[in-house]
């Protein structure tokens, strides 16, 4: 490993810095980088802190922050901000953040700005986590921007999510019923000494009780310190219990099927099955010179297949079809962020046969090979 991959993995603070600039810049280098750590990365604790805005998520960490150097716990903050419509950074910044630990090593906050990716978390937030627990940081805390449907994306990242709600907030409980209530561990009721705070208390744990979940509640004063203790010892038995929700199982999934390849040799005669036959209507027919390839696609309701002739004979599909027959070429699915997954793809050591391009019907798309995939090729689609 470079020198640079060893000072990141000994804790130093300037090459932690650097790496997290080239992972948010999405430098080429980082991601080797990230490949080389990553197998020091799967110890620490992922917090994702998530609510509206004026709840008090940010004085939270802060507490937090203190409560786990107190114990000799080393610390990671990610705060994903607004992005700047001029410059695109992060609109707060960690400069006015989290003021008490500025200049203790122990604990490394970084600003994110969320550049127009969903979910309100940026799209190197996962990178960044990997590059923190690589580092040695005992606990990694992500602050999302607010909270909505879409901040439900923390739970990709988070072992526990914890949204923080104040009293006065029962219509926000409401209106995100179908999204965060779902994904969270803990729910926080902060500034609990404001009139209020019992009958959200009832609210949240009636909410829990009807629908059966396996989710706390509970009351700090962050700005005073009380309860801190609590959230942390109850974040950890939610981890240790294993009881974190993620998207994969309560909400939108990370990846979807967008369709199977078939190789044919002839597609007007494969069209007698699929069309003729089976009473499958043709939804796009034309040629794809990039691949050498003439495609048929037919809708599934979603999910679609895709009929694949070959239109030169060093075409990949016409290799195929000699090697192999006719039958599946591939298996494709569509992906909310293409980039951001062939990062963490990369830099998880995957095989990626292409950057992203063109194909038919106009999607942007890359292969994975069927090395990195148990032995199926993988097209991944931009939703």
């Amino acid at each position: 490993m470079s020198q640079f991959g060893q000072k990141i993995l000994s804790g130093d603070l300037r090459a932690l810095a650097r790496a997290a600039s080239l992972i948010e810049n999405r430098a080429p280098e980082s991601v080797e980088l990230l490949h080389k750590i990553s197998a020091r990365a799967g110890r620490a604790l992922i917090l994702g802190i998530t609510g509206p805005p004026g709840s008090g998520k940010s004085t939270l960490c802060d507490q937090l922050a203190r409560v786990l150097r107190t114990e000799g716990k080393t610390v990671g903050i990610i705060a994903v901000d607004p992005s700047s419509p001029f410059s695109g950074g992060a609109i707060l910044g960690d400069r006015i953040r989290m003021q008490q630990h500025h200049d203790d090593p122990g604990v490394f906050i970084r600003s994110m700005a969320t550049r127009g990716a969903l979910g309100g978390l940026a799209a190197a937030t996962a990178d960044l986590v990997t590059l923190l627990d690589a580092a040695g940081r005992d606990v990694v805390m992500i602050e999302t921007v607010g909270i909505g449907q879409a901040e439900v994306e923390i739970a990709r990242l988070a072992q526990v999510t914890i949204v923080v709600l104040v009293p006065g907030s029962g219509d926000d409980v409401q209106a995100m019923k179908a999204g965060v209530m779902e994904a969270a561990d803990l729910f926080i009721i902060n500034k609990a000494d404001l009139p209020g705070s019992d009958e959200l208390e009832q609210h949240l744990l009636t909410e829990i009780h009807v629908t059966g979940r396996d989710q706390k509640v509970l009351k700090t004063v962050a700005s005073q310190g009380a309860g801190i203790e609590a959230v942390l010892e109850s974040a950890r038995e939610s981890r240790s219990a294993g009881r974190h929700r993620t998207l994969s199982s309560q909400t939108k999934p990370a990846a979807s099927i967008d369709h199977l390849g078939i190789a044919v040799k002839s597609v007007d005669e494969a069209l007698g099955f699929y069309e003729k036959q089976l009473g499958l209507p043709v939804q796009l027919r034309e040629t794809v010179e990039k691949e050498r390839v003439n495609v048929a696609m037919l809708p599934l309701g979603g999910p679609r297949i895709e009929l694949l002739e070959p239109s030169s004979s060093d075409s990949v599909i016409a290799k195929f079809l000699e090697k192999h027959g006719s039958g599946l070429h591939h298996i494709a699915l569509q992906v909310p962020d293409l980039n951001a997954t062939l990062m963490r793809l990369r830099s998880a050591g995957a095989r990626i046969l292409n950057e992203p391009r063109t194909g038919a019907g106009g999607h942007l798309y890359s292969f994975i090979h069927p090395a990195s995939t148990g032995g199926v090729l993988l097209e991944l689609i931009q939703e």
